[in-house]
């Protein structure tokens, strides 16, 4: 494939910048997610019974609130590849193809 447009948006430095900021942003986020989930993941299978402790006089043991935890950590680190996709990535890709276009 030898488009023209294709060869101007790759030669583009902000192209190289763009990449290159989206890729260490998605493998930061992708380790954190990793790190969380398997983390949850081993403390099931590796200290039971510190999960099986109940909270206060009820019958809600640790796990839920931990486990709770690493599904509101995975919202949130979507919420902030979008954001970060939204004010910035947008921009640097809306300015690539202005340029690519000329």
């Amino acid at each position: 494939m030898n488009d023209p447009v294709v060869e101007r948006i790759q030669a583009n430095p902000k192209y190289k910048e763009l990449r290159e900021k989206r890729n260490k942003l998605g493998w930061t986020l992708a380790v954190l997610m990793l790190v969380v989930y398997y983390g949850y993941i081993a403390l099931i299978a590796f200290d039971k019974s510190f999960l099986a402790q109940p909270i206060g006089a009820g019958v809600t043991t640790l796990g839920i609130p931990i486990g709770m935890g690493v599904i509101v950590f995975t919202v949130v680190i979507t919420a902030i590849y979008v954001r970060k996709a939204n004010s910035e990535y947008d921009t640097l890709t809306a300015e690539i193809l202005k340029e690519a276009s000329k």
